[in-house]
């Protein structure tokens, strides 16, 4: 993995054994918004008669998905990412390629699984699916638009401040943010009306710094001051302005805050 969190396809490759049935490799980076270069990838386990799979929760609906260009044979959605309800999702399935099912049940779910179908959130997911591609929602330029006013003006007015993931291959509205000199939970108590996060929600409860930005070359302290942000498609440009100020200012009024010993 290099500094940017992208999986090397060599890596991959090497890792490799004759017993290999599946590779799976997550698109999109929940914590620093980083693509990774899944058609690569497909390139080395497709003519080995491996299984790619991909957890794209993260950039569906960001026009980001296309499973044929990135020849993908398995790809996990979730509704919640796209704006829809909790506590379901969905499996793309290449046409031709079958699986086992891991808990024998009725004809129901083809086979697949057991369970009775939860058919207020299906419904759910596919409203929500229906309305990422329809012009009430903003595309993803301008929800990157904003993100990029949000980074250029916190980088301009914090000295120090770093961005992390790759520059230009994340997702449109994420961003990662390293604040040197301050520790994000304090930053965070000082902004109740911004939401932000020092990780993912996987790590919640978790006193250890973000796996994810140590995987990637941050010190302990720099993942702890470290916060992520994300635009979506309901904020606004004045929301990413009074956002932008408010951060500075906390961050500002911190680094000159003495700590106790």
């Amino acid at each position: 993995m290099d500094r940017h969190g992208r999986v090397h396809p060599a890596d991959i490759a090497a890792a490799l054994t004759p017993h290999t049935v599946l590779v799976s490799v997550m698109h999109a980076n929940n914590e620093v918004g980083t693509l990774q270069r899944l058609a690569a990838i497909g390139e080395i386990t497709a003519p080995r008669g491996i299984v790619l799979h991909t957890d794209a929760a993260q950039s569906a609906g960001y026009g980001l998905l296309d499973v044929d260009e990135l020849g993908v044979d398995l790809a996990s959605l979730s509704a919640h990412k796209l704006h829809g309800p909790k506590g379901i999702g969905a499996l793309y399935i290449r046409g031709g390629l079958r699986i086992k099912a891991q808990q024998p049940g009725g004809g129901q779910e083809r086979g697949l699984r057991a369970g009775t179908p939860n058919v207020p959130a299906i419904v759910g997911f596919g409203a929500a699916a229906h309305l990422i591609t329809s012009d009430a929602v903003p595309p993803p330029t301008r929800i990157r638009a904003l993100r990029d006013r949000l980074q250029d003006h916190l980088l301009a007015a914090i000295p120090g401040a770093g961005v992390n993931g790759h520059p230009h291959r994340r997702l449109p509205g994420n961003l990662s943010l390293t604040l040197p000199g301050i520790e994000a939970a304090d930053l965070l108590d000082r902004l109740p009306g911004i939401a932000a996060s020092t990780g993912s929600a996987c790590n919640t409860g978790s006193g250890e710094p973000s796996h994810v930005l140590t995987a990637i070359g941050l010190t302990r302290a720099q993942a702890r001051a470290t916060l992520r942000f994300s635009v979506g498609r309901t904020t606004t440009a004045t929301e990413v302005e009074q956002a932008a100020r408010l951060i500075a200012r906390t961050a500002h009024a911190l680094a000159r805050t003495p700590t106790r010993a």
